[in-house]
């Protein structure tokens, strides 16, 4: 081979090779279903959570794709170095979402064909079909108006920063056991979000005597929850 052609061919093959890592991988119900058995894989669901509430694939974790600011928030949450498996109602959302995160460093992302449709029609079960009841906003009330500090933690388990603050929480209440939690479901509980200007998960809001002393929604180290109980 010409030694003037030789750094292009490995240029040309290193490039192939990228392209090959980033094509899109597009598989049936069948081939999800047993990806998903895989150890540390991560479910994404990119539906609404309207959508999301009426049925979802065990262990998802939830992201609204035409929410922009929540999905950007959200997949910052995700481990671009484990697989990904992406699904919405028929495809389309999955297949844009998956596309944005092959393009922005994930190294694995996986969809799923014909999104929740498919999967029903091949029989599959799915997690949270039947709703619970919503917390009332007197349940609430009645709740934080202990005499003692109150943490309330507005999350889901479907929502990955609040999936990376359970461990933070459980720490917190063993340091300070004085401390009562109340949680809010933040797909279910929208009166009481509403109640409070909850917008999104997770928020933290810290009561005393039924009045909120301080509030934060995203994440929250573990130094700070601890400073604002001592100092409370």
């Amino acid at each position: 081979m010409n030694k003037f052609l030789r750094p292009a061919v490995v240029v040309l093959a290193l490039l192939f090779a990228w392209m090959s890592g980033q094509a899109q991988q597009t598989v049936d119900v069948a081939a999800f279903e047993e990806g998903m058995q895989q150890p540390g894989v991560q479910i994404f669901d990119v539906r609404t959570a309207g959508e999301f509430n009426t049925g979802h694939l065990h262990n998802a974790l939830q992201a609204d794709y035409t929410k922009k600011e929540e999905f950007n928030e959200r997949v910052k949450y995700l481990d671009k170095e484990k697989p990904v498996y992406v699904y919405c109602l028929s495809g389309g959302r999955s297949n844009a979402a998956a596309a944005w995160m092959r393009d922005n460093g994930f190294k694995e992302v996986v969809e799923m064909q014909g999104g929740i449709n498919a999967w029903k029609k091949a029989g599959k079960a799915l997690d949270g079909v039947k709703a619970a009841p919503q917390m009332t906003v007197n349940t609430f009330w009645q709740a934080v108006k202990a005499d003692k500090l109150v943490l309330v933690d507005v999350g889901a388990e479907w929502c990955p920063p609040c999936r990376k603050m359970e461990p933070v929480l459980q720490q917190f209440l063993q340091t300070n056991k004085t401390v009562q939690l109340v949680k809010v479901d933040g797909g279910r509980d929208q009166e009481v979000m509403k109640a409070i200007d909850a917008i999104a998960p997770p928020t933290f809001i810290f009561y005393k005597n039924g009045k909120e002393v301080w509030r934060k929604t995203g994440i929250v180290d573990i130094s700070e929850l601890n400073k604002l109980a001592a100092s409370r």
